[in-house]
């Protein structure tokens, strides 16, 4: 993870924020690199990590984003991505542990706003950009939508589907929300 940011972000540059839900147990729960397991962290990114060998679905197609947009170096120097709750929630689902998000429980999104607030709060203090935010997930958004109603933290917030609803349920159009995407991202230029 180090290496990474170290990489990526070791300038003052301001960036556009790109909010994800939680960490998921294959990417970030893994490499703390946020929509990057270790297939893309090494063959894309060029950083290694031999402790562990993941897949992450969500990881594939943003990774796809990416390199439209015209590669790793030119993304992390325009875009920031993190996730308002830094851990990666599991359940157990049929005797097999599946990702879960902090909105999925009401009382467990109540428990953890306030931490998820700081956090936010902590994010926009490295200098990031926040006259537009950029949401991952329709059902993140609503909720997102309201603690920056309460908070002010965002000016203008644009909601594209999430990368894990793209590449598991709309593979087929994949080229389509990558256009999206950069329509999206693209704007800001």
């Amino acid at each position: 993870m180090k290496a990474f940011y170290q990489k990526f972000y070791n300038d003052s540059n301001a960036r556009k924020f790109i909010i994800g839900i939680n960490p998921s147990r294959n990417g970030a729960g893994v490499t703390g690199v946020p929509f990057t397991d270790t297939k893309r962290l090494k063959s894309i990114c060029g950083i290694e990590m031999k402790s562990a060998h993941t897949h992450e679905i969500s990881s594939v197609y943003l990774y796809s984003v990416i390199e439209a947009y015209g590669g790793v170096e030119k993304f992390y120097k325009d875009f920031y991505i993190n996730s308002p709750f830094p851990l990666a929630i599991i359940q157990s689902k049929k005797g097999k542990w599946i990702n879960a998000n902090y909105y999925d429980d009401k009382n467990l999104f109540e428990a953890v706003k306030p931490f998820m607030i700081q956090s936010l709060k902590e994010h926009i203090s490295l200098g990031l950009d926040t006259s537009e935010v950029f949401i991952l997930g329709k059902k993140n958004a609503q909720f997102l939508q309201k603690i920056n109603a309460e908070e002010n933290l965002f000016e203008k917030m644009t909601v594209l589907e999430h990368p894990r609803y793209i590449q598991q349920y709309k593979s087929k159009e994949k080229e389509m929300y990558i256009d999206k995407y950069l329509i999206a991202l693209n704007k800001i230029k």
